[in-house]
């Protein structure tokens, strides 16, 4: 479970320094339900723009946000595509929130959200003298940078070298200390050594996302939510919320499946990889190219006997199809020849790698359980095409110029001929078998124990069952915390 141990001495100081920054903090009902956010913040917002570093801006830790750059507020029904047949190949209707929304242009905002505030709200993190790191393969540590930034916390952020360009030149702005650690997206390892290494130094304190419930919580709680959401607002008679499939990363949003599946038991999870990396379909290893995904390892949070699927996806499939969606004569190619309505094309910017390849998972998972018209299957688009323009650029030098016919073979082969190979549906004995692959990394490695390990497995109640509980104790802690500060009166 979340730690929710009071450190009064430090939690005094956070309060004094929330009070001298002008820092209201959200509570999780507020991020479901955003429409709940006092009255004189919301006033504030309309003058502050998306990315500002601005502490109003963690009142837009939601899914709900209004589309806009600057000054937008909350709308009833969370930003999401759903794409079209004449896309996806599929009769099933495929529907991604959108990451683009959030402060920062990806959800990952949320995540670090979720690992922070409980440890500052309990005074186990220190606002005055600790630095918070964040081991990330790309957008966590850039959402954790900007929370540390509007809270005015110091902030190591840690990314593998070989990510795109924009996160790096973002950061720059943004977080106290980079660290570039060797290797791609698949070098999780290397992140790890680097935050134990950190974590020797004094006023160091890691939030790792890939063994902090914060981050399994938040999605529990507000993306499940904002899912079930969307759901019940798009669906007809007779349709049913038929699946979900989230590339892992630390395997965070995967969290919100274990909401879904207990509002929608029948449906089914999936949870996707790289083809480059088969980690959880063949305990395999290699590096990839889906920005934003880690992989020779099982994150600690990941639930994985609530797993019903692994999907894996060749990264040149997601490297294809970015160059698709964001050429001219690739979008000219779908408007005329594949028939994708004007809607659609303009919001395919809007999809980032791991977002593409979130959308092929579930054309995977659609084309297997041949699931029809009245089913949807769910994704989210982590973050968009905004950080990978560096990346458009590469495939542009590699491959020529695009032309009607490349489009044509980047939607035909990496979109519509997807065929259902690189796939398991797991059974109990497959399940454990993933399971047992967190011994090697957190066990072996990470300091955790076998009695830890073996509960995640046996003892669901006092263990994900419990942490799914402790939302209201959360946010009992953070209304002391604003009612102490007495910023929120004062505005």
């Amino acid at each position: 479970m979340i730690d929710l141990t009071l450190h009064p001495d430090a939690l005094a100081r956070n309060i004094q320094k929330a009070r001298e920054n002008r820092v209201v903090i959200p509570t999780y009902q507020q991020m479901k339900h955003p429409e709940t956010v006092p009255g004189k913040i919301q006033d504030r917002l309309r003058h502050v723009g998306l990315w500002d570093v601005d502490p109003l801006n963690l009142f837009r830790i939601t899914w709900k946000n209004e589309a806009k750059a600057t000054g937008g507020l909350y709308q009833a029904v969370p930003n999401y595509i759903e794409l079209p047949s004449a896309l996806t190949g599929v009769p099933a209707r495929i529907v991604c929130l959108v990451g683009k929304w959030f402060p920062t242009g990806c959800h990952k905002v949320g995540a670090s959200y979720g690992c922070l505030v409980p440890r500052l709200v309990t005074g186990q993190f220190d606002a005055t003298a600790d630095h918070a790191v964040w081991p990330s393969t790309g957008n966590y540590c850039r959402g954790g940078a900007f929370n540390s930034k509007l809270l005015a916390v110091d902030s190591v952020a840690i990314l593998p070298e070989g990510m795109s360009r924009e996160r790096f030149d973002w950061l720059k702005s943004i977080a106290g200390e980079i660290i570039a650690t060797p290797g791609c997206e698949s070098n999780v390892k290397e992140i790890f050594d680097k935050a134990n290494e950190l974590k020797q130094q004094p006023h160091m304190m890691v939030f790792n996302q890939f063994e902090e419930m914060g981050n399994h919580l938040w999605h529990y709680q507000v993306t499940g939510d904002a899912i079930a959401t969307v759901f019940e607002h798009l669906k007809g008679p007779g349709d049913h919320l038929a699946g979900a499939c989230f590339t892992s990363g630390s395997a965070g949003t995967i969290g919100c499946g274990d909401y879904l599946k207990e509002v929608y038991p029948t449906m089914k999870l999936a949870v996707g990889e790289a083809l480059q990396c088969p980690t959880l379909l063949n305990n395999g290893f290699g590096g990839h190219r889906i920005e934003g995904i880690g992989d020779k390892h099982v994150p600690w949070i990941h639930d994985v006997k609530n797993t019903d699927m692994v999907i894996a996806i060749d990264d040149e499939d997601s490297q294809r199809l970015l160059r698709l969606f964001n050429d001219p004569a690739g979008l000219a190619y779908l408007k005329e020849e594949a028939g994708v309505d004007d809607e659609t094309l303009q919001k395919l910017s809007w999809l980032g790698i791991s977002g593409i390849a979130n959308v092929l998972c579930c054309i995977k998972m659609a084309k297997y359980y041949e699931f029809t018209g009245k089913d949807l299957v769910f994704t989210v688009l982590t973050d968009s095409a905004d950080m990978y323009g560096s990346r458009i650029q590469e495939l542009a030098e590699e491959h020529g110029p695009y032309d009607a016919k490349a489009a044509a073979v980047d939607h035909n082969l990496h979109m519509l001929g997807l065929r259902t190979d690189s796939m398991e549906e797991l059974t109990y004995p497959a399940r454990k078998r993933v399971h047992n692959l967190k011994y090697y990394t957190w066990v072996e490695q990470q300091g955790r124990t076998v009695e830890e390990l073996d509960a995640l497995w046996y003892d669901t109640e006092h263990t994900w069952d419990a942490v799914h509980h402790q939302a209201d104790a959360l946010d009992e802690l953070i209304n002391a915390f604003n009612e102490e500060s007495g910023v929120l009166k004062s505005l």
